[in-house]
């Protein structure tokens, strides 16, 4: 979240900043609502100041032993004036809260300004891309023999899932298990084991709520103690009985919000970042390096026709996940740090890759600037992004109000970053269409055969 004080000093220049990666501050509506704020304020204020002055007449006139009803009911006029306009400032609070909570962020002054992913710019490529002497397969063709199964997985849940069995599970675990080796002892993050599950103020404390909604699974936790009001049952049974079934489902959901319920993940970064939230850390410990193996749960509500077949973007799908949380002076030194984490893997899988700088209308919401890094897919003859590095800066500290004590002893928002080390299944393509044999069978990169019990090689 933006700190509001910067829109009040100056708005026209933010205005600017968040037109260039393609969002439209509506100016009016902030003006309108600060001017509430304000008066609203001015007001609470001097019906404050009224009563204080009229509580203090009452003493004085009791002690000279004279009336004091009219003055009583002057306080009590003041007193539910006052209770009024509080209740008016906070709502006009609430919704001021509320527009913050849905602009994104401000970018850094050396993201390049553009529209789109072909504004990006490559910082560098590493790696030179293989060359085949026979017909290359896509990752589908190859891991299916070997068993990838998508036909199970979509009987079983529906499109965007994937059944893995035997060698290919294997491979699969082993690449987070490699991961997680690597970022725990060679880079120094501490593992954390996380809940898959999250509550709605985690979820806006990393910025995926309240804009992204359509993009989580949501669970409904049905609390049978919780029953229909009786006008709720009486419109829901009208509904039903009249056939109109969109008012019919609109009226259970209602109820269903109503149980509460929980959302999946869509990644580690949500419950990783929130371990500071409503926290003030000690300077001495910073800065704090997290990471975790989870699956991710995404709806890819946006992503209709793309990528439908295979592994690239699935509803669920495991990552292991890098989170810093630091100094802000210190912040743009861990991003291309954490650059260097992710690339780290990548090197070692030794799988040709890119480094992407992203333009302002490609980074992410909460992001102030994004690395992306994309490995090389032979079989799309092209670079697919594997791993998203940000440096948020202090806009989740102050959704999460996460602090540490400054030099003068004062609390002060600390910056935090994210990013993939590696996309785990992502990184299962890339392996399987690198390192694809004639014969259908699959080389093991070097420091994953550890980790496959010294197998060199899968095969059908």
């Amino acid at each position: 979240m933006l700190d509001i004080q910067a829109l009040r000093n100056d708005l026209d220049q933010v205005a600017a900043r968040l037109q260039a990666r393609g969002y439209a501050l509506d100016i009016a509506a902030f003006n309108r609502l600060e001017q509430e704020r304000k008066t609203a304020q001015t007001q609470t204020q001097d019906l404050q100041a009224k009563r204080n002055t009229s509580s203090k007449q009452i003493g004085i006139a009791k002690s000279k032993g004279e009336d004091v009803s009219a003055i009583l009911a002057e306080v009590a006029g003041l007193g539910e004036q006052l209770k009024a306009n509080e209740a008016r400032l906070a709502d006009v609070q609430a919704e001021l809260q509320s527009l913050l909570l849905n602009v994104p962020n401000l970018p850094h002054s050396s993201v390049p300004v553009g529209k789109s992913e072909a504004d990006n710019v490559e910082v560098r490529k590493v790696g030179t891309p293989r060359r085949f002497d026979f017909e290359i397969k896509d990752h589908t063709d190859v891991g299916t023999p070997l068993g990838l199964d998508f036909d199970t997985g979509a009987k079983l849940s529906g499109a965007r899932f994937t059944l893995m069995r035997g060698q290919i599970a294997r491979l699969h675990r082993a690449l987070a298990q490699y991961m997680l080796d690597v970022q725990t002892e060679q880079h120094g993050y501490t593992e954390c084991y996380t809940p898959y599950l999250v509550n709605r103020e985690t979820l806006v404390g990393t910025g995926q709520l309240p804009k992204f909604e359509e993009d989580l699974f949501r669970t409904k936790s049905l609390n049978t103690s919780l029953d229909f009001e009786d006008n709720e049952l009486r419109d829901l049974q009208t509904a039903f009985q009249s056939g109109d079934f969109d008012d019919t489902l609109t009226r259970m959901s209602s109820w269903f919000d109503r149980q509460g319920g929980l959302y999946l993940i869509p990644t580690s970064e949500v419950t990783l970042t929130n371990t500071v939230r409503d926290e003030i850390v000690a300077a001495e410990a910073l800065p704090i390096k997290l990471t975790a193996h989870t699956p991710c749960f995404r709806s890819e509500a946006g992503s209709y026709g793309r990528d439908t077949k295979g592994m690239i973007r699935q509803h669920q799908f495991d990552k292991v996940e890098m989170v810093q949380i630091v100094h802000p002076e210190s912040s743009y030194d861990a991003l291309e740090q954490m650059v260097g984490h992710a690339e780290n893997i990548l090197k070692a899988l030794e799988l040709p890759y890119r480094v992407v700088l992203l333009c302002t209308g490609d980074m992410g919401f909460g992001a102030a600037k994004t690395y992306d890094l994309e490995v090389w897919l032979p079989a799309q003859d092209t670079y697919r992004e594997i791993s998203s590095i940000s440096n948020c800066e202090a806009f989740q500290a102050r959704r999460l109000q996460a602090r540490f004590r400054n030099a003068q002893g004062k609390p002060e928002l600390l910056h935090t970053l994210n990013g993939s080390g590696l996309a785990v299944g992502r990184t299962l393509v890339a392996v399987l269409e690198n390192y694809q044999q004639a014969d259908g069978s699959v080389t093991i990169p070097t420091v994953l055969q550890p980790y496959m019990g010294g197998l060199q090689a899968i095969r059908a």
